[in-house]
């Protein structure tokens, strides 16, 4: 289910997966396959997680990964999860083909 909230994002931030809705800042990023793919993919890892490990997960590397770079943004490009919605977001093929729990190949990476 995808949902739209304008007021909900900071600065540069579009869209967001909370289980088990898709958060958009404006109507016409519906549109958007590539966003709404990378919302699904998150969507993919909050269900092979059972969902709460996934948020303690995300966070705890994001944390790691900001004392790491002593730069938050580039921490969360950096997170797992991110990578890899990032690099197969494009791909609409990707869901279909996507090995369970395929993040863990983006930890070390």
């Amino acid at each position: 289910m995808i949902l739209v909230f304008k007021h909900f994002f900071y600065k540069n931030y579009v869209g967001l997966s909370l289980w088990p809705f898709i958060i958009l800042k404006e109507d016409s990023l519906k549109a958007d396959e590539v966003l709404i793919n990378h919302e699904r993919i998150h969507l993919k890892q909050q269900r092979e997680l059972l969902i709460l490990p996934f948020y303690i997960l995300y966070v705890s590397e994001w944390l790691l990964r900001t004392v790491l770079y002593l730069d938050s943004y580039r921490a969360y490009q950096n997170i797992s999860f991110e990578r890899e919605a990032y690099t197969n977001e494009k791909d609409m093929q990707y869901l279909s083909k996507r090995k369970t729990f395929g993040f863990l190949q983006y930890l070390t990476r």
